[in-house]
């Protein structure tokens, strides 16, 4: 049985809920947001060679497939990007061989983007090569508990016919995470729980959302993935072979012409392979400014601040300045994310962040400001 994970980072978001500090020449995977000096694309990386490669990994074992122990993790590392972005992608991993950077001539959703990566690596590996997809904007606060669940993914995805999600346990009642209800229980890999998936349901309202946390059984649709290849494109051909046939009989080139489709909405609310482990490594999507207080804010602060700010009768405010010359004042505010770089000040409530893209429409559409994008 072959226990190698062969994981992919998906890197072509433009993270738009983040402009202005992102922007078309330095989306959000690019950036620093928890105050460390590594990229998002980064941080994601490094989580990931540790779970792959020769000896030194020491994580998910050695695959039978060929000899792995001259390989290191970034041999199994692969990342698939916009053409827009592709050059900064090598710019951030130098060490990323370059036969494993799938360079998307359009962005098509992810739904094209496990599909395409699916195939080349089934075709470099075989179809019992085992693989796991993963976003390269999530944080993860326990990196240790996160390498044991991918072990356990692995060994149920590697020992049956399963397409495994990871199902995060929900800390409070989220209308902005999908929700994955688990149905029976079907055994235990390396010591976690795995079941069946009942169901996926996207963003709930806040009472649903409250119901389905009272039951125990839904965890947040992660976004990540784990699954044999030869199992998902079997299941891309079943549920979605408007975008697999073509990407079979005719490569890449044929990308741009592909549907746009979510993976969750082209396979996996569809597939009765689905399977959830539902895990609780400390973990957030950063999916907009409202996540950099999740991540932190301090009882010592009634701010977040990554600027210097002069602040007076101002609590609750995220406020963050690209240059450290930049000095924000602020007066009497309460519950705003206050945003400064280059030469755009956003300032929005927090509660209307998501809001941020209907700003960058009408941007677009007015050539006076469309550098600012």
């Amino acid at each position: 049985m072959n226990t190698l994970l062969f994981p992919v980072i998906l890197a072509g978001g433009k993270g738009e809920r983040f402009w202005p500090l992102s922007r078309k020449d330095r989306p959000k995977q690019f950036l620093s947001l928890d105050g460390s000096s590594r990229s998002l694309l980064q941080a994601t990386a490094d989580r990931l060679i540790k779970l792959g490669g020769g000896e030194s990994s020491g994580v998910l074992g050695v695959s039978p497939m060929s000899d792995w122990r001259t390989r290191t993790g970034w041999d199994s590392l692969w990342v698939i990007t916009s053409s827009q972005i592709a050059e900064g992608v090598r710019q951030q991993l130098p060490d990323l061989p370059v036969e494993n950077l799938l360079i998307e001539s359009e962005g098509r959703d992810t739904a094209a983007a496990v599909a395409w990566t699916s195939l080349e690596i089934k075709q470099r590996y075989g179809e019992d090569a085992v693989i796991g997809f993963f976003p390269a904007d999530h944080w993860i606060a326990d990196e240790e508990a996160f390498a044991h669940t991918l072990s356990a993914a692995t060994q149920l995805a590697a020992s049956t016919a399963a397409i495994v999600t990871l199902g995060i346990k929900p800390t409070f009642p989220s209308t902005g995470y999908g929700y994955i209800e688990q149905g029976e229980k079907i055994g235990s890999f390396n010591e976690l729980p795995a079941y069946h998936v009942n169901r996926f349901t996207e963003k709930p309202n806040r009472e649903t959302a409250e119901t389905f946390l009272s039951t125990g059984r839904f965890s947040w649709n992660s976004g990540m993935f784990v699954f044999r290849a030869g199992v998902v494109l079997k299941e891309l051909h079943t549920h979605a072979p408007e975008i697999i046939e073509p990407l079979e009989q005719q490569g890449a080139d044929i990308y741009p012409q592909l549907p746009k489709k979510s993976i969750d909405y082209a396979l996996m609310e569809k597939t009765t392979l689905a399977y959830v482990l539902p895990v609780d490594f400390g973990w957030d999507d950063l999916g907009d400014w409202n996540a950099i207080e999740r991540l932190l804010k301090t009882e010592e602060n009634p701010n977040v601040e990554l600027a210097t700010h002069i602040g007076l009768d101002t609590q609750g405010a995220i406020i963050y300045a690209s240059n450290p010359e930049d000095v924000v004042v602020t007066i009497g505010l309460e519950d705003v994310v206050i945003v400064r770089d280059r030469n755009v000040t956003l300032v929005v409530n927090k509660e209307r962040t998501q809001e941020i893209k209907q700003i960058l429409k009408i941007i677009q559409s007015d050539p006076r400001f469309t550098d600012l994008l």
